[in-house]
Protein backbone atom coordinates (compact mmCIF):
# COMPACT_ATOMS: atom_id res chain seq x y z
CA UNK A 1 0.00 0.00 0.00
CA UNK A 2 1.29 3.41 -0.94
CA UNK A 3 2.43 5.53 2.01
CA UNK A 4 0.52 8.72 2.76
CA UNK A 5 3.54 11.01 2.94
CA UNK A 6 3.71 14.63 1.68
CA UNK A 7 6.25 15.54 -0.97
CA UNK A 8 9.78 16.29 0.17
CA UNK A 9 9.71 19.75 -1.42
CA UNK A 10 6.53 20.65 0.49
CA UNK A 11 8.02 19.47 3.79
CA UNK A 12 11.25 21.42 3.21
CA UNK A 13 9.28 24.57 2.37
CA UNK A 14 7.14 24.18 5.48
CA UNK A 15 10.10 23.44 7.78
CA UNK A 16 12.05 26.47 6.53
CA UNK A 17 9.03 28.79 6.80
CA UNK A 18 8.24 27.52 10.30
CA UNK A 19 11.84 27.92 11.44
CA UNK A 20 12.19 31.45 10.07
CA UNK A 21 8.62 32.53 10.76
CA UNK A 22 8.61 34.00 7.26
CA UNK A 23 7.80 32.80 3.75
CA UNK A 24 10.21 35.36 2.31
CA UNK A 25 13.19 34.14 4.36
CA UNK A 26 12.31 30.52 3.61
CA UNK A 27 12.28 31.37 -0.10
CA UNK A 28 15.68 33.01 0.23
CA UNK A 29 17.15 29.96 1.97
CA UNK A 30 15.76 27.48 -0.57
CA UNK A 31 16.47 29.67 -3.62
CA UNK A 32 12.76 29.84 -4.53
CA UNK A 33 10.25 32.62 -4.92
CA UNK A 34 7.98 33.56 -2.05
CA UNK A 35 5.03 32.52 -4.22
CA UNK A 36 6.55 29.05 -4.70
CA UNK A 37 6.88 28.65 -0.92
CA UNK A 38 3.28 29.74 -0.45
CA UNK A 39 2.04 27.25 -3.06
CA UNK A 40 4.04 24.37 -1.55
CA UNK A 41 2.60 25.06 1.89
CA UNK A 42 -0.91 25.40 0.47
CA UNK A 43 -0.54 21.97 -1.16
CA UNK A 44 0.74 20.54 2.13
CA UNK A 45 -2.23 21.99 4.04
CA UNK A 46 -4.60 20.58 1.43
CA UNK A 47 -2.92 17.17 1.67
CA UNK A 48 -3.19 17.16 5.49
CA UNK A 49 -6.58 18.82 5.68
CA UNK A 50 -5.21 21.10 8.39
CA UNK A 51 -4.22 24.78 8.42
CA UNK A 52 -0.58 25.00 9.45
CA UNK A 53 -0.25 28.78 9.35
CA UNK A 54 -2.53 31.61 10.37
CA UNK A 55 -2.61 34.53 7.95
CA UNK A 56 -2.70 37.90 9.72
CA UNK A 57 -2.72 40.66 7.12
CA UNK A 58 0.51 40.36 5.17
CA UNK A 59 2.14 38.23 7.88
CA UNK A 60 1.96 34.54 8.79
CA UNK A 61 2.44 32.65 12.02
CA UNK A 62 2.26 28.99 12.91
CA UNK A 63 -1.11 27.66 13.96
CA UNK A 64 -1.16 25.47 17.09
CA UNK A 65 -1.28 22.33 14.93
CA UNK A 66 1.63 23.69 12.88
CA UNK A 67 3.88 24.14 15.94
CA UNK A 68 3.84 20.44 16.80
CA UNK A 69 4.11 19.34 13.18
CA UNK A 70 7.06 21.67 12.57
CA UNK A 71 9.02 20.12 15.44
CA UNK A 72 8.36 16.61 14.13
CA UNK A 73 9.19 17.47 10.52
CA UNK A 74 12.39 19.27 11.54
CA UNK A 75 13.56 16.27 13.55
CA UNK A 76 12.80 13.85 10.69
CA UNK A 77 14.55 15.99 8.08
CA UNK A 78 17.60 16.41 10.35
CA UNK A 79 17.82 12.67 10.86
CA UNK A 80 17.37 11.99 7.15
CA UNK A 81 20.15 14.46 6.34
CA UNK A 82 22.52 12.85 8.86
CA UNK A 83 21.85 9.36 7.53
CA UNK A 84 22.33 10.54 3.96
CA UNK A 85 25.65 12.16 4.87
CA UNK A 86 26.78 8.94 6.55
CA UNK A 87 26.12 7.00 3.34
CA UNK A 88 27.69 9.65 1.13
CA UNK A 89 30.83 9.60 3.27
CA UNK A 90 31.35 5.86 3.02
CA UNK A 91 33.77 4.52 0.41
CA UNK A 92 32.67 1.72 -1.87
CA UNK A 93 32.57 -1.65 -0.14
CA UNK A 94 32.61 -0.08 3.33
CA UNK A 95 30.21 -0.79 6.17
CA UNK A 96 29.14 1.15 9.23
CA UNK A 97 27.80 0.27 12.66
CA UNK A 98 25.81 2.47 15.02
CA UNK A 99 26.42 1.84 18.71
CA UNK A 100 24.65 3.19 21.79
CA UNK A 101 27.10 3.32 24.70
CA UNK A 102 27.19 4.58 28.28
CA UNK A 103 29.30 7.76 27.99
CA UNK A 104 32.05 7.06 30.54
CA UNK A 105 32.41 3.45 29.37
CA UNK A 106 32.82 4.79 25.85
CA UNK A 107 35.48 7.37 26.70
CA UNK A 108 37.39 5.47 29.39
CA UNK A 109 37.32 1.89 28.07
CA UNK A 110 35.95 1.40 24.55
CA UNK A 111 37.40 4.29 22.52
CA UNK A 112 41.04 3.82 23.70
CA UNK A 113 40.85 0.26 22.31
CA UNK A 114 39.25 1.13 18.96
CA UNK A 115 42.54 1.68 17.09
CA UNK A 116 43.09 -2.09 17.34
CA UNK A 117 39.67 -2.72 15.81
CA UNK A 118 40.25 -0.22 13.01
CA UNK A 119 43.62 -1.77 12.23
CA UNK A 120 42.00 -5.19 11.75
CA UNK A 121 38.79 -3.91 10.11
CA UNK A 122 39.56 -0.68 8.21
CA UNK A 123 36.42 -1.07 6.07
CA UNK A 124 34.07 -0.82 9.09
CA UNK A 125 33.18 2.65 10.38
CA UNK A 126 31.79 2.95 13.91
CA UNK A 127 29.34 5.66 14.93
CA UNK A 128 29.00 5.98 18.70
CA UNK A 129 26.17 7.79 20.48
CA UNK A 130 25.54 8.30 24.19
CA UNK A 131 22.61 6.56 25.87
CA UNK A 132 22.31 6.70 29.65
CA UNK A 133 19.16 4.57 30.02
CA UNK A 134 18.03 1.25 28.50
CA UNK A 135 15.72 1.53 25.48
CA UNK A 136 14.01 -0.61 22.85
CA UNK A 137 16.85 -1.57 20.53
CA UNK A 138 14.76 -2.88 17.64
CA UNK A 139 13.85 -0.03 15.29
CA UNK A 140 16.05 2.47 17.17
CA UNK A 141 18.62 2.80 14.39
CA UNK A 142 21.33 1.23 16.56
CA UNK A 143 22.98 -2.07 15.70
CA UNK A 144 24.01 -2.77 19.29
CA UNK A 145 24.22 -1.24 22.74
CA UNK A 146 26.96 -1.40 25.38
CA UNK A 147 25.22 -0.93 28.69
CA UNK A 148 24.54 -2.38 32.12
CA UNK A 149 22.57 -5.56 32.63
CA UNK A 150 18.98 -4.51 33.20
CA UNK A 151 15.53 -6.13 33.11
CA UNK A 152 14.60 -3.68 30.33
CA UNK A 153 16.78 -5.70 27.93
CA UNK A 154 14.48 -8.73 28.28
CA UNK A 155 13.81 -10.32 24.89
CA UNK A 156 17.10 -9.08 23.46
CA UNK A 157 20.39 -10.96 23.26
CA UNK A 158 22.91 -9.94 25.92
CA UNK A 159 26.57 -10.91 26.26
CA UNK A 160 28.37 -10.20 29.54
CA UNK A 161 31.55 -8.16 29.16
CA UNK A 162 33.01 -6.82 32.43
CA UNK A 163 32.11 -6.35 36.07
CA UNK A 164 32.09 -2.92 37.68
CA UNK A 165 34.19 -3.12 40.86
CA UNK A 166 34.57 0.16 42.75
CA UNK A 167 37.85 1.35 44.23
CA UNK A 168 38.80 4.59 46.06
CA UNK A 169 41.43 6.61 44.19
CA UNK A 170 43.07 9.99 44.69
CA UNK A 171 45.97 12.04 43.43
CA UNK A 172 49.40 11.76 45.09
CA UNK A 173 49.21 15.46 45.96
CA UNK A 174 46.07 14.91 48.04
CA UNK A 175 47.72 12.22 50.16
CA UNK A 176 50.77 14.41 50.66
CA UNK A 177 48.65 17.24 52.03
CA UNK A 178 46.91 15.29 54.82
CA UNK A 179 48.28 13.53 57.91
CA UNK A 180 48.87 9.83 57.23
CA UNK A 181 47.48 8.68 60.58
CA UNK A 182 44.00 9.98 59.68
CA UNK A 183 43.52 7.39 56.95
CA UNK A 184 40.67 7.54 54.45
CA UNK A 185 38.32 9.10 57.01
CA UNK A 186 40.47 12.25 57.17
CA UNK A 187 40.32 12.90 53.42
CA UNK A 188 37.58 14.76 51.49
CA UNK A 189 35.42 12.31 49.56
CA UNK A 190 33.71 12.74 46.21
CA UNK A 191 30.33 11.28 45.27
CA UNK A 192 28.36 10.30 42.19
CA UNK A 193 24.87 11.78 42.26
CA UNK A 194 23.20 8.54 41.14
CA UNK A 195 24.87 6.58 43.98
CA UNK A 196 24.66 8.80 47.09
CA UNK A 197 25.07 5.83 49.47
CA UNK A 198 28.10 4.27 47.71
CA UNK A 199 30.57 5.33 50.40
CA UNK A 200 28.28 4.04 53.14
CA UNK A 201 28.07 0.63 51.43
CA UNK A 202 31.84 0.64 50.88
CA UNK A 203 32.47 1.27 54.59
CA UNK A 204 30.10 -1.52 55.59
CA UNK A 205 31.66 -4.02 53.16
CA UNK A 206 35.30 -3.25 53.99
CA UNK A 207 34.90 -2.59 57.72
CA UNK A 208 36.51 0.84 57.37
CA UNK A 209 35.37 3.71 59.57
CA UNK A 210 33.87 6.71 57.80
CA UNK A 211 32.31 9.11 60.28
CA UNK A 212 30.48 11.20 57.70
CA UNK A 213 30.17 9.00 54.58
CA UNK A 214 27.66 11.27 52.81
CA UNK A 215 29.68 14.50 53.12
CA UNK A 216 31.46 15.83 50.00
CA UNK A 217 31.03 17.19 46.50
CA UNK A 218 28.74 15.38 44.07
CA UNK A 219 29.21 14.85 40.34
CA UNK A 220 26.92 13.51 37.66
CA UNK A 221 29.29 11.15 35.81
CA UNK A 222 32.15 8.85 36.74
CA UNK A 223 34.25 10.77 34.20
CA UNK A 224 33.73 13.93 36.27
CA UNK A 225 34.65 12.09 39.46
CA UNK A 226 37.89 10.87 37.91
CA UNK A 227 38.86 14.36 36.74
CA UNK A 228 38.05 15.77 40.17
CA UNK A 229 40.28 13.15 41.79
CA UNK A 230 43.10 13.91 39.34
CA UNK A 231 42.82 17.57 40.29
CA UNK A 232 43.23 16.74 43.98
CA UNK A 233 39.69 17.62 45.04
CA UNK A 234 39.18 14.42 47.00
CA UNK A 235 38.95 10.63 46.95
CA UNK A 236 36.67 9.20 44.27
CA UNK A 237 34.99 5.80 44.45
CA UNK A 238 35.00 4.72 40.81
CA UNK A 239 35.06 1.55 38.68
CA UNK A 240 38.61 0.21 38.56
CA UNK A 241 38.39 -0.49 34.82
CA UNK A 242 38.01 3.27 34.19
CA UNK A 243 41.29 4.23 35.91
CA UNK A 244 43.72 1.43 35.02
CA UNK A 245 45.87 3.79 32.92
CA UNK A 246 46.07 6.48 35.61
CA UNK A 247 46.97 3.89 38.27
CA UNK A 248 49.70 2.42 36.06
CA UNK A 249 51.09 5.91 35.38
CA UNK A 250 51.01 6.91 39.05
CA UNK A 251 48.66 9.82 38.37
CA UNK A 252 46.16 8.21 40.75
CA UNK A 253 46.83 6.10 43.83
CA UNK A 254 44.66 3.37 45.36
CA UNK A 255 46.10 2.50 48.80
CA UNK A 256 42.73 1.23 50.07
CA UNK A 257 40.95 -2.07 49.33
CA UNK A 258 38.47 -2.28 46.49
CA UNK A 259 34.81 -2.98 47.18
CA UNK A 260 34.22 -6.73 47.62
CA UNK A 261 30.91 -6.66 45.75
CA UNK A 262 30.17 -6.07 42.08
CA UNK A 263 28.25 -2.84 41.57
CA UNK A 264 27.02 -3.57 38.04
CA UNK A 265 27.82 -5.76 35.05
CA UNK A 266 28.54 -4.31 31.61
CA UNK A 267 27.02 -6.19 28.71
CA UNK A 268 26.65 -6.08 24.95
CA UNK A 269 23.04 -5.99 23.79
CA UNK A 270 21.95 -7.19 20.34
CA UNK A 271 18.45 -7.14 18.81
CA UNK A 272 18.79 -10.70 17.48
CA UNK A 273 21.07 -13.76 17.78
CA UNK A 274 24.60 -13.06 16.62
CA UNK A 275 24.36 -15.75 13.95
CA UNK A 276 21.58 -13.79 12.23
CA UNK A 277 23.54 -10.50 12.27
CA UNK A 278 25.40 -9.14 9.27
CA UNK A 279 29.13 -9.78 8.89
CA UNK A 280 30.35 -6.30 10.09
CA UNK A 281 28.43 -6.62 13.36
CA UNK A 282 29.67 -10.17 13.86
CA UNK A 283 33.25 -8.96 13.38
CA UNK A 284 32.80 -6.19 15.95
CA UNK A 285 31.17 -8.52 18.48
CA UNK A 286 33.96 -11.09 18.18
CA UNK A 287 36.57 -8.35 18.64
CA UNK A 288 34.73 -6.83 21.62
CA UNK A 289 34.30 -10.14 23.42
CA UNK A 290 38.00 -10.89 22.93
CA UNK A 291 38.96 -7.46 24.35
CA UNK A 292 36.71 -8.02 27.36
CA UNK A 293 38.26 -11.45 27.94
CA UNK A 294 41.75 -9.93 27.84
CA UNK A 295 40.71 -7.22 30.31
CA UNK A 296 39.21 -9.79 32.70
CA UNK A 297 42.39 -11.85 32.60
CA UNK A 298 44.71 -8.91 33.26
Amino acid sequence: MRRKIPSNSALQAFEAAARHGSFARAAQELALTEGAISRQIARLEEFLGVALFERVGNRVRLAPSGVRYAAQVGEILDRLERESQYLMGQPAGAASLHLAVIPTFATRWLIPRLPRFQQDHPHITLHIAERMEPFVLAGSGFDAALHFEHPAWAGMRTHRLLEEVLIPVCSPSLLAGYPQDGGLDALPRLHRMQNPDAWQRYAEETGMTLTHPAVGSRFDLHAMLIEAALCGLGVALVPRLYVEAELAQGRLLAPWPQSPSVAKTFCLVLPEPLGLSEAPLQAFVRWLLAEAQTARSA
